[in-house]
C-alpha cells in the first residue's frame, strides 16, 4: 500500500499536465504523478525533481493510495472520450467526498453531465478552465473552476496560490456549479478568437493598405502596447512581426502558409451563442475567417475575379485611425462576450460574478489586458449593466472613435482589403443603438409564406394577416 503523503495528484503528462504538476510542486505542494505510459512519470521526475516534491506511482492504485484525504485528482488528458475514459477508471477508487478536477478543454454541456453522473456517487467533479498555455500552467495561469462550493473549499486556496496575481489578488475564483468554469473558459477562447482576428486585420491593412514593412509595423504594434490596448496578444504580435525566418532570411510572417487552424472551442462559442439566442458576431467572424483561409483551392480559382487594389496617402494618419478601429472593434468583440456570459450565467442558473471574471482575466489567460481592470470596475459600478457598451467611460471611448472606424472600413472596402471582424463589430454596434431595425419587415415576409404571425406595436397579442385575400383584417391568435 503506498502511503498517503501527496496534497494534490496529476494524472496526464503532457506539457500541460507537467507543468501544471511542477507549479503545484514549486509552491510547496507534495504532488503526485501518474501517466499512461510510466515512462512519462519517470522523466518528469528525473527532470524536475529538485523543484519540489513529486510521488510517482505506475498503477492507478497506487496513484490513489498515495493522495490524501479528500483525495484531488486533477486529470489533463484530451477533451472527449479520453477524458470519460479516464474518470470511469479512478472513479472507483475514490471515496465520498473526493474529487475529479478536470483541467482540459471540455465542453461544458460533458462537464454538466460527469458532475450530476459523479455526484450520485458521492464524488465532487470541478470543470476547470486554464487559460495561459504551457507558460501560464508553470508560472501562473488564469484558472476558472467550477463545481461544488464545498470541493472550493478544499481546492480553491491552492488553486489560488499557483494562479497568476495582479495587484496582489489571484486570477482565480470558484465560478459557479457544474458546467460554469468550463463555459467561461470556452467564452474566453471565443473572445480571443475575435481579438486575433481583429489584430490580423489591423497588420493586413497596415501591410496591404499602407505598404508598411513587417519590422516597420511590429514598431507601431509595441507603440499601440504602450497605451490603451497593452495586453499580451499586442505584445507577442510585435514579437512575431519582428521575427525574421533563419533559414530564408525573409520576414517569419511571409513564409507561413496563411491557412489559420483552430482546435474548436471558438466554433463552441458560436453554436452555444445560437442556442442561447446570443449575438456574438465577431466571434463568428473570426471563426468563419479561419474556415475561408483553410479553402485553398476555392482561394485560388477565385483569385482571378475582379475586385479594387489600392494604398491610403497619409500613412500615419491611417495607422493612428486602424489604432482606434482595433480598439473599438475590439471593445464590441469583449461586450459580446460579456453578454454571452449573462445570458448563459441566466439560463443555467450560475450567477456568474461578470466584474470578478474580469478580474481573473487580467494576468495568466491568453486575452489578458489593461482595459480587463476597466471592465472590472463597469461591473462594480454596476452589476446590472446590460452591455459593456452603455458604460459611460466605454461609451464615451466609442464615440471618440467613431470617425476614425468607419473611415477604416470605408477605406478597406474601397482598396479591396477584407475586414470582416471590423465590419461586423460596426454593423453590431449600429444595431443596437438604431431605434428601429428591418426585423419588421422579416416578421411580414414569414407571415406572408409560412403564417408565422407577427406582434404589433400597438397592442398586444399575436396576429396573422390573411395575404390572400388583401384588405382582410387580422386575426388573433
Amino acid at each position: 500500500m503506498a502511503q498517503a503523503t501527496a496534497q494534490i495528484g496529476v494524472t496526464g503528462l503532457g506539457v500541460m499536465g507537467r507543468n501544471l504538476a511542477r507549479n503545484f510542486a514549486r509552491h510547496g505542494y507534495a504532488v503526485a504523478l501518474h501517466n499512461r505510459t510510466t515512462a512519462r512519470t519517470t522523466a518528469v521526475v528525473d527532470q524536475f525533481g529538485d523543484e519540489g516534491t513529486f510521488v510517482p506511482a505506475e498503477t492507478a492504485e497506487e496513484f490513489v493510495q498515495s493522495l490524501e484525504r479528500p483525495r484531488r485528482l486533477v486529470v489533463m488528458v484530451n477533451a472527449g472520450d479520453a477524458t470519460d475514459a479516464v474518470i470511469d477508471e479512478f472513479a472507483p477508487l475514490l471515496e465520498e467526498g473526493d474529487m475529479i478536477i478536470d483541467g482540459g478543454n471540455a465542453h461544458f454541456h460533458d462537464t454538466r453531465r460527469r458532475e450530476a453522473k459523479l455526484k450520485e456517487h458521492g464524488l465532487h467533479f470541478v470543470g476547470m478552465g486554464v487559460s495561459g498555455g504551457e507558460e501560464g500552467a508553470l508560472n501562473g495561469p488564469s484558472i476558472m473552476p467550477g463545481g461544488s462550493p464545498e470541493s472550493y473549499q478544499s481546492l480553491g486556496p491552492m488553486l489560488e496560490t499557483i494562479s497568476a496575481h495582479v495587484d496582489g489578488t489571484p486570477c482565480c475564483t470558484h465560478i459557479g456549479p457544474d458546467g460554469a468554469g468550463h463555459f467561461v473558459k470556452m467564452v474566453h477562447n471565443g473572445i480571443e478568437y475575435a481579438d486575433m482576428q481583429l489584430i490580423a486585420e489591423a497588420y493586413d491593412l497596415l501591410r496591404h493598405g499602407a505598404g508598411l514593412e513587417p519590422a516597420q509595423i511590429a514598431e507601431t504594434f509595441r507603440t499601440w502596447n504602450t497605451g490603451r490596448l497593452d495586453s499580451y496578444l499586442i505584445e507577442i504580435t510585435a514579437d512575431v512581426l519582428a521575427h525574421t525566418d533563419a533559414s530564408t532570411g525573409q520576414p517569419f510572417v511571409d513564409i507561413v502558409l496563411d491557412q489559420a487552424e483552430q482546435k474548436g472551442t471558438g466554433r463552441w462559442t458560436v453554436q452555444d451563442a445560437l442556442d442561447l439566442g446570443v449575438p456574438v458576431s465577431g466571434i463568428a467572424e473570426a471563426v468563419f475567417a479561419r474556415s475561408l483561409s483553410g479553402h485553398a483551392d476555392l482561394r485560388r480559382a477565385a483569385r482571378g475575379l475582379p475586385g479594387r487594389h489600392g494604398r491610403v496617402e497619409d500613412v500615419s494618419e491611417f495607422a493612428d485611425q486602424v489604432e482606434q478601429a482595433l480598439y473599438a472593434s475590439k471593445l464590441v468583440s469583449y461586450a459580446q462576450g460579456w453578454h454571452m456570459m449573462a445570458v448563459g450565467g441566466r439560463e443555467y442558473d450560475w450567477n456568474l460574478d461578470l466584474g470578478q471574471i474580469a478580474t481573473i482575466w487580467r494576468g495568466g489567460c491568453i486575452i489578458r489586458a489593461v482595459f480587463l481592470d476597466r471592465i472590472r470596475a463597469a461591473y462594480e459600478n454596476n452589476a446590472e449593466l446590460p452591455t459593456l457598451l452603455t458604460d459611460e467611460d466605454f461609451s464615451k471611448d466609442l464615440a471618440d472613435a467613431q470617425e476614425a472606424w468607419r473611415t477604416v472600413i470605408a477605406t478597406a472596402t474601397q482598396i479591396g482589403i477584407p475586414v470582416p471582424g471590423f465590419s461586423a463589430a460596426l454593423a453590431y454596434y449600429d444595431a443596437l443603438r438604431a431605434e428601429r431595425l428591418p426585423a419588421a419587415l422579416i416578421q411580414g415576409l414569414r407571415d406572408f409564406f409560412g403564417a408565422h404571425t407577427y406582434r404589433r406595436t400597438d397592442r398586444d397579442g399575436s396576429f396573422h394577416t390573411l395575404w390572400a385575400a388583401e384588405g382582410r383584417a387580422e386575426e388573433t391568435r
